[in-house]
């Protein structure tokens, strides 16, 4: 591959995506809402590794936005190789508390990007038998935990069934289930986290290097860090009840 977009790629998860795969010697496509934000990382990018880095500025919870980066994913002149659907947001309260439209915004900004932007890389890859979308969902697809765990439950079962239908032409799919990673995500949506164990918490690093690592494999999902991995399981294999009564305590 040498060239990634990455969405949400001003901070966090997403901007640990750009980082290690400009130090891989990738170019980049970088997404954000924040264009002066976007500009500072795209120069520092540059000047650390050497690389082409392109800023798009999209607001991907409208349909102006989606519709700027699926273009881009579709060009013919200048195609992505990697596309990593990062952007995401969280909410402080619990549906049935919060704002319908707050709710609506997320919807389309967890699941109706994420399908638009696949929906374009995927017409692009197939025709040229190449490529790899990584979707970064949450270890909170496994567990009933509000309107974020169901939009990141659909993301997985897309991404499993994605990888199964397109690998035969070249083109990879894999859903990136992360535990507690250290960003500025329960931050931003004023989420009280005082209550997560400090062995709880992952490196954006390590996430990072561990979800290239099992696309690499082939691995349709991705579960970074063992104690994760356990989890994880439990939440796939153990009694629906039990598994309900976990959910109730914590958030993600």
């Amino acid at each position: 591959m040498t060239r990634a977009l990455i969405t949400g790629a001003s901070a966090g998860i997403g901007h640990g995506f750009a980082d290690e795969l400009a130090r891989r010697g990738h170019d980049l496509v970088l997404v954000a809402r924040n264009g002066e934000r976007l500009a500072a990382v795209a120069d520092d990018l540059r000047a650390r590794h050497g690389i082409e880095v392109e800023t798009l500025v999209a607001d991907l919870s409208q349909r102006d936005g989606m519709q700027a980066v699926a273009d881009c994913l579709s060009s013919v002149d200048a195609p992505v190789d990697l596309l990593v659907n990062n952007a995401g947001s969280g909410l402080p309260d619990w549906f049935g508390t919060t704002d319908i439209a707050d709710e609506e915004r997320q919807l389309d900004l967890l699941v109706r990007a994420p399908l638009v932007l696949m929906d374009a890389a995927l017409k692009s890859m197939t025709g040229r038998r190449s490529g790899a979308i990584i979707n970064v969902a949450s270890l909170a697809a496994f567990t009933p935990r509000g309107t974020y765990s169901a939009s990141k439950a659909y993301l997985v079962n897309l991404s499993q069934w994605a990888d199964l239908h397109y690998a035969p032409s070249g083109v990879r799919v894999m859903a990136l289930c992360p535990g507690f990673v250290r960003t500025e995500f329960h931050e931003r949506g004023q989420m009280d986290m005082s209550g997560i164990k400090p062995w709880m918490w992952l490196s954006v690093e390590s996430v990072v290097r561990d979800a290239l690592a099992d696309l690499d494999r082939g691995r349709a999902v991705s579960v970074p860090a063992r104690r994760y991995k356990v989890l994880a399981a439990f939440a796939r294999h153990a009694p629906a009840a039990l598994v309900a009564r976990q959910a109730r305590r914590g958030r993600e």
